[in-house]
């Protein structure tokens, strides 16, 4: 009997498996992470770590773009990936810590100063009220294995601040563009 407690007890609070969130609701996965290009060999789209993505034949690069997304960690600089982005259909950005932001940065770098306009993609501990930040910084797509954040998103909530203060990739939907500048009273 304690070994069918201790059982339930390590099901219990292992982690969901991710499931794929975006403003339209949750949807079925097209993408694999696979740490080898090897991948690439069979069918499916596969989210590739930078280093491997780089070490991939240029031309196969192209041929390969429909399938290809590359996977950012914190520590990887935008800059590797800025010039081929035309060779890519998707970025993921890591979250491996709800207190590393940086990827927040290159989410919006990639709207605002690179143009890239394909889903951009959080993966990790993505949580509830980082959600709605992520939406303005030009995030499309989320890996939420937090129960809490899912049940939220199952039910509607993507919660948040009316309220901003720093301009993003994209607007607010009501006032100025810059919410934190004053407007002369009439």
């Amino acid at each position: 009997m304690l070994a069918t407690m201790t059982e339930t007890k390590i099901e219990s609070t292992a982690p969901a498996a991710p499931r794929l969130w975006t403003p339209e609701g949750f949807r079925d996965e097209e993408w694999t992470h696979a740490d080898s290009a090897d991948a690439l060999a069979g069918n499916g789209r596969f989210i590739l770590p930078l280093q491997v993505f780089l070490s991939i034949d240029p031309e196969a690069r192209k041929l390969a773009k429909e399938r290809l997304g590359v996977l950012l960690q914190p520590g990887d600089e935008l800059n590797q990936i800025a010039g081929l982005l035309g060779e890519l259909t998707l970025v993921a950005l890591a979250f491996p810590s709800f207190s590393d932001g940086r990827s927040f940065s290159k989410a919006e770098l990639l709207r605002s100063r690179h143009h890239f306009e394909g889903p951009i993609r959080a993966t990790g501990q993505v949580l509830i009220d980082q959600l709605p930040h992520m939406l303005r910084l030009g995030f499309s797509e989320f890996e939420v294995s937090h129960p809490v954040l899912i049940k939220r998103l199952e039910a509607g909530h993507t919660g948040g601040i009316p309220l901003h203060y720093q301009p993003t990739a994209k607007p607010s939907e009501k006032g100025q563009k810059y919410s934190w500048r004053r407007v002369r009273g009439s």
